[in-house]
């Protein structure tokens, strides 16, 4: 008890000291207020509060006490900047609203998570200018590693990313050439393997209903997949339609209802994800339209909503967790980046379902 009462007036003692110091109680607490509260060097407050050396447990709970005291918070960002050991990851990702890619940060988490690495997230919506802006900004932290989606970047951000020292895992895409290490699989090859699927199934009359895929590189690349198959087989894209903007489950019941519309000659229609293939089923219960047997409706990423369905989605299954888990794996191997590039196919399934 008298051990607390004196530590309560000493830090009462600091307070009004940094009020005849000019410093309000609102003010960010120091290391050197730290010490000073605990009677201490700032050298032994530094290294009870990075873990490091030995000290007295006694002269550690006094530490410990000043600091739940004042509040200090920790800078660990300048200590990764003076020692050059930084221990942040910084992740880039396209979008969060998207389930596909939270899959890929549970992968990541998952491979650093019994380490001191942290990660720092950035969102870009699909624009490859603020995908250079946030990641010059992670990159004045000095991170050890970038994730980052997809190999087509700004020139700028490549050119940053080539001359950094950190290691680069590029996720989600195979189809180029990487910076360090890609993790993913061939778009392109997944759409030509569903163009292959559904003609082997017996459709001829194909429809596409997506967004905007000019702004993303993967749904081209499968677009461009699709159409390669069917020219092989001497067929085409009857129609299709393209709604500005990104996409989601309204968006992709609204575009099949237009396209219906024009086209209602269509026996399948494939989608560029598994969101917009949702919102293509709705529209069809709406209108009374018998999925499969009238119209055959195919998606992409193997949601597991799109499995749950009454009747199971077509689509593919892309190995979301397995690609980020992967990239954070292999980015912990070594700090230095080696000379030859490393490219991972982690593939993908085609889930037949019941809806193409």
């Amino acid at each position: 008890m008298v051990a607390l009462s004196l530590f309560f007036f000493k830090a009462l003692g600091l307070s009004m000291q940094r009020k005849r110091n000019g410093y309000n109680d609102t003010d960010v607490p120091t290391l050197a207020d730290v010490a000073r509260l605990a009677g201490t060097s700032e050298i032994t407050a530094s290294r009870v509060v990075r873990n490091q050396g030995p000290i007295a447990d006694a002269t550690r709970a006094r530490v410990q006490r000043a600091i739940a005291e004042l509040g200090y918070i920790p800078n660990r960002a300048a200590g990764s900047l003076a020692s050059a050991a930084s221990t942040l990851m910084a992740v880039v990702l396209p979008s969060l609203s998207n389930i596909v890619f939270p899959d890929v940060l549970r992968g990541i988490h998952t491979a650093i998570t019994e380490t001191a690495f942290q990660p720092v997230i950035g969102v870009t919506d699909y624009d490859p200018v603020v995908e250079e802006r946030i990641l010059l900004s992670f990159l004045a932290w000095k991170p050890a590693a970038v994730i980052v989606a997809g190999l087509h970047h700004t020139a700028t951000a490549r050119r940053y990313l080539e001359r950094g020292r950190f290691r680069v895992a590029e996720v989600m895409d195979i189809d180029g050439d990487p910076v360090d290490i890609a993790v993913g699989m061939s778009h392109h090859e997944a759409g030509h393997a569903t163009g292959r699927h559904l003609i082997s199934r017996g459709y001829r009359n194909f429809g596409y209903a997506g967004h905007m895929i000019e702004t993303d590189d993967r749904a081209s690349a499968r677009y461009n997949g699709l159409r390669a198959a069917l020219q092989e087989a001497g067929l085409s894209l009857v129609a299709e339609h393209r709604t500005p903007g990104g996409s989601s489950t309204k968006i992709g019941r609204d575009s099949l209802e237009i396209l219906l519309a024009q086209h209602p000659e269509l026996d399948v229609v494939i989608f560029p994800n598994d969101d917009m293939a949702l919102g293509g089923i709705f529209h069809c219960m709406h209108a009374g339209i018998p999925v499969k047997e009238k119209l055959g409706i195919f998606g992409f990423n193997g949601l597991d909503i799109g499995q749950a369905l009454p009747m199971p989605l077509s689509t593919i299954l892309s190995r979301r967790f397995l690609i980020g888990r992967t990239a954070a794996e292999k980015l912990l191997e070594s700090r230095v980046r080696p000379e030859d590039k490393t490219i991972i196919n982690t593939g993908f399934d085609i889930i037949e379902g019941e809806t193409a």
